[in-house]
């Protein structure tokens, strides 16, 4: 069970934390998380080049060590990056001591100052300590959910996710992982097609 909007109240919860950019230009923040990994980043990383796009990877660290050419491709190709912690944990199922650790060894490797916590699940107590000892980390969470990590669903219902919901100053979630790719491959280019022709430009955060 999931939301594919973020609602007002769950925003209202959780002010400190980034949900959307301004309502106020015509930008969509496109962001990928899980990666990165051979053949399915390089997939979303072409397609973004076709469409001048721009967009934010939330990279595991895991992944980023074994396979440091495909996180150097995303950086060459002018994308910014963001922590996913080292190992894709649940804040929700860690304590917060092995969490917040596991956050700052996947920041070793990235040197950033985004981060987005997995599944979007984080304890307060979390938030709060991330807070205090790195107050330039930038939470980002999401307005928009696409379901492509999702199998029980289709690539076109991933695609009307994103196309129903979709506004100025959207922060919208994909996945660059072997789980998602079915619907991935089919919802990236047309969303980005159709978003374009709507006269939307695609940014980094």
């Amino acid at each position: 069970m999931y939301l594919v909007n973020s609602p007002f109240w769950l925003q209202w919860l959780y002010p400190s934390l980034t949900w959307h950019k301004s309502r106020k230009e015509k930008r969509i923040y496109l962001t990928f998380d899980d990666g990165p990994i051979p053949v399915v980043t390089p997939f979303v990383l072409n397609t973004l080049k076709k469409y001048d796009a721009k967009a934010t990877f939330f990279c595991i660290g895991d992944n980023v060590a074994k396979h440091p050419d495909v996180f150097q491709q995303i950086l060459a190709d002018g994308h910014s990056i963001g922590n996913h912690t080292y190992n894709h944990l649940n804040g929700w199922k860690t304590s917060d001591r092995f969490y917040i650790d596991n956050i700052q060894k996947c920041y070793e490797l990235l040197k950033c100052n985004l981060f987005r916590p997995p599944y979007g699940k984080i304890k307060r107590s979390q938030i709060s300590y991330i807070k205090s000892q790195q107050p330039n980390l930038n939470i980002i969470m999401w307005d928009v959910l696409s379901g492509d990590f999702d199998p029980d669903i289709t690539a076109e219902k991933c695609l009307n996710n994103v196309i129903k919901h979709a506004q100025n100053g959207s922060v919208i979630v994909f996945h660059d992982s072997v789980k998602a790719y079915p619907r991935l491959e089919f919802i990236l280019p047309n969303i980005l097609e159709l978003l374009t022709n709507k006269g939307y430009s695609f940014c980094c955060l």
